[in-house]
């Protein structure tokens, strides 16, 4: 079973950044799709970005221009580079993996984001 583990986040001033980062406990290397959600108390869960094995990548409008998604297979590590941050960021960010269509999905521990006005 693969584990996920996150780390960054914190509380930062609108217009400052953050780097969240996930770790997993095996290759990434071979996961088709990893991804990014957060959820707000009362709201849905958002898809962030996502990235595939090839390094396509996609993004929520929100965030198009401020946000980077990124996989360093050597280091099995799913990143989210956030810039610009407003408000409206703030959540509780998950990391996400499927291997395959149809494989089992695994998430992260959730990593709280506070983005101050």
């Amino acid at each position: 079973q693969e584990q996920l583990v996150q780390s960054g986040g914190g509380l930062v001033q609108a217009g400052g950044s953050l780097r969240l980062s996930c770790v997993a406990s095996r290759a990434i290397s071979s996961i088709n799709l990893m991804a990014w959600y957060r959820h707000t108390p009362g709201a849905q869960s958002e898809l962030v970005a996502s990235i595939l094995k090839g390094g396509d990548t996609n993004y929520r409008d929100s965030v198009k221009g401020r946000f980077t998604i990124s996989r360093d297979n050597a280091k099995n590590t799913l990143y989210l580079q956030m810039n610009s941050l407003t408000p409206d960021d703030t959540a509780v960010y998950y990391c996400y993996s499927r291997a395959r269509i149809g494989a089992p999905v695994y998430w992260g521990q959730g990593t709280q984001v506070i983005v101050s006005s």
